[in-house]
């Protein structure tokens, strides 16, 4: 085998439809999936891997040629406040493992996976520019922040293509999230459908980006097809779909479900939310590679209680 493509994390939110999507555009053959254990009746090829071990990154990229790496491996945001430490261990130490062990086996692209959690109290919180200065005040925001500036490292050193998304909140039907500040925006539609009330663990007036998973994939995918010269910014591009509060995701789900009862319960989640942005300017994306979001809230509300029905 050669010019596989390599995920790592497989298994998380983003990673469990990024496969199945790089598989259906290059072939099954040529998607290695990745995490610390395999999944359930996964069909494909899959290694058991732990992004911080450089040895056995290494012989995987030997043994399937790998060209293309997508590193998802990361603990997230209120994970990640409960282990400091651990999330920043497992946050740096396996992107730099990612970073050298391509460098020094012939890996020609990365893609990295920033977070809006990058931006703390100096950033403006309405349509906060790609530019900013970066003060995140948690660790997982920290590394994804320090991760940036390792990507722009390795681009500018040694001419290795890492290219990035910052991310903000991730909505899909498609697994159950995995510990990000963001979270309630699926969990909502989960309780929705089985006709239960929510408890929120934001305030109803607080706004966030938010993107659609199938938004998400295909701008991660789109921005790693586009040729090298049209990257313009090494460490991340700011990536939008729609900014809404939990008040108003409740108001798009009552249009369907006219009893849904939505309870608000405020807890330590809500202290990260509020230093986070409300609004983001992809203008960047949007310019250098024709990035557009397809989805609003009201389209992700109809398809996201579509797919859970099923």
């Amino acid at each position: 085998m050669s010019n596989a493509i390599l995920i790592t994390g497989s298994n998380g939110q983003l990673g469990t439809v990024l496969r199945t999507s790089l598989q259906q555009k290059y072939g099954k053959d040529k998607v290695i999936a990745s995490d610390l254990r395999p999944p359930p009746n996964y069909d494909g090829i899959f290694e058991t891997l732990d992004a911080t071990n450089e040895e056995d990154l290494a012989a995987i990229i030997k043994k399937y040629g790998v060209r293309e790496i997508y590193h998802l491996a990361a603990i997230l945001s209120a994970n990640g406040e409960k282990n400091p430490l651990a999330s920043w261990n497992v946050n740096m130490m396996a992107f730099l493992n990612v970073l050298e062990t391509s460098r020094l086996n012939g890996v020609e692209k990365i893609f990295y996976p920033s977070s809006i959690a990058v931006f703390g109290e100096s950033a403006a919180l309405e349509s906060t520019p790609n530019d900013t200065f970066l003060d995140p005040l948690t660790a997982y925001g920290i590394s994804k922040s320090a991760g940036e500036m390792w990507a722009n490292y390795y681009f500018h050193k040694y001419d290795l293509d890492v290219r990035s998304l910052r991310y903000p909140g991730v909505i899909g039907y498609q697994s159950i999230p995995g510990g990000g500040t963001t979270d309630y925006a699926v969990e909502i539609y989960h309780s929705a459908v089985k006709e239960e009330a929510f408890n929120c663990f934001l305030k109803e007036d607080e706004t966030l980006p938010m993107i659609f998973m199938e938004d998400a994939i295909r701008a991660t995918i789109e921005l790693m097809e586009v040729p090298k010269e049209k990257i313009k910014i090494r460490t991340s591009y700011n990536l939008a779909g729609a900014s809404f509060s939990p008040a108003e995701v409740a108001a798009s789900i009552k249009e369907i479900y006219p009893k849904f009862e939505i309870i608000y319960a405020p807890d330590h989640r809500q202290e990260i939310a509020a230093k986070w942005p409300n609004s983001i300017d992809d203008s960047a994306a949007r310019n250098d590679w024709g990035w557009q979001a397809e989805y609003d809230l009201k389209k992700m509300t109809a398809t996201m209680i579509e797919k859970l029905r099923r």
